[in-house]
């Protein structure tokens, strides 16, 4: 079970986890060892998280929201396959977290009279500035 905070946990049915051979340093190492982690989050069939949760995990995902509804999280960042399994499950813990946060409504605002006509006198000023680079007008 992974707790996310005091009231959510996501259940060990809901995670998948498949490991690979991870690119980059560690020698020998990485020809033998599968250090990688995929982990797998099935995050549409989720009975812990709400719809509109769901809805800002797949925005916030991004390209690692499958379109059968799944979070792939990769981690190959240690040379450790025990290590890569704890930052691959606290990145997925973030982002849920991270997912919860209800984003807060704008509320849509008028400028003040008083900055309406500070920006036209200030629009004034700078077609002034630029009447005065061109030619000097002949007087006849």
């Amino acid at each position: 079970m992974l707790w996310i905070n005091e009231t959510l946990a996501i259940q060990d049915w809901e995670l998948s986890e498949s490991f690979m051979r991870a690119s980059g340093p560690g020698g020998q190492n990485v020809n033998k060892v599968s250090t990688a982690v995929e982990l797998r989050f099935e995050a549409e069939r989720s009975p812990a998280l709400s719809a509109s949760v769901k809805t800002r995990l797949k925005k916030l995902a991004g390209r690692r929201w499958t379109l059968e509804g799944a979070l792939v999280i990769q981690v190959e960042d240690t040379r450790s396959q025990a290590r890569n399994r704890e930052l691959a499950r606290e990145r997925l813990a973030e982002l849920i977290r991270a997912a919860l946060v209800v984003p807060k409504r704008r509320i849509a605002t008028k400028p003040t009279y008083g900055s309406q006509l500070r920006r036209v006198a200030a629009k004034t000023q700078r077609g002034v500035v630029k009447s005065l680079r061109g030619k000097p007008v002949e007087d006849e």
